[in-house]
């Protein structure tokens, strides 16, 4: 993602300063917001340590410059008025003065955005084929033998939730994912475009006076 263009930003509608929301970019938990002014964004870009300006001290400050949890910059973009930034960030550490993972709250973020992740990574493995892959094995072997291992991880998901094994069921749920996956892949597909059928779905039934 490119950087953001600091002449596009609206500076003057915050008297020089504009509000900085940073999220985590792994999971998309919000961590905090602070403040930037042009300097702070620009030494944020060049340094990729994420840098705010300190109305408190009335300078710039970094962040985790004496805690040590600093945030590393990985990409920013400015809302449709120019006047707020959305700061994507790595954080080493906790991003709260008080040690909290995020000012806002400490509950566990959902983890559901790194299907995201794998999807990505599943499609990368289909275009270079690196040797050694499991997945590049899968696609080498064609469509029979994906389809195959969606419906050996599908019944063994199946017989785990018989036995009542919670632990069983978590992997064999994960397997199965990941062959899901690659099987749409493979058919040139994505998961993106299951989601959009069960969306479409549940919009339809919401609209249905028929619905079940």
């Amino acid at each position: 993602m490119p950087d953001i263009n600091l002449d596009k930003i609206n500076w003057d509608k915050g008297d020089g300063l504009v509000p900085a929301i940073v999220q985590n970019s792994d999971n998309g938990q919000v961590l905090m917001l602070a403040y930037m002014d042009r300097a702070a964004l620009a030494q944020t870009i060049s340094s990729k340590k994420v840098t705010f300006f300190s109305r408190s001290k009335n300078r710039l400050w970094t962040k985790g410059e004496t805690s040590g949890n600093w945030l590393d910059y990985i990409s920013g973009e400015m809302d449709c008025d120019a006047d707020t930034l959305l700061i994507q960030a790595r954080p080493q550490g906790p991003s709260c003065h008080t040690g909290s993972v995020t000012c806002f709250n400490d509950q566990k973020p959902s983890n559901i955005s790194f299907l995201d992740q794998l999807v990505t990574l599943i499609a990368e493995r289909r275009k270079t084929m690196p040797e050694g892959s499991y997945t590049t094995s899968l696609f080498s072997e064609g469509k029979a033998r994906i389809a195959q291992k969606v419906g050996e991880e599908g019944v063994e998901l199946a017989l785990a939730r018989m036995k009542g094994d919670s632990e069983e069921m978590a992997n064999e749920a994960a397997d199965l994912l990941f062959h899901m996956i690659v099987l749409l892949e493979d058919a040139g597909l994505s998961l993106a475009d299951a989601i959009s059928v069960l969306q479409n779905r549940h919009t339809q039934r919401r609209i249905s006076p028929f619905n079940a």
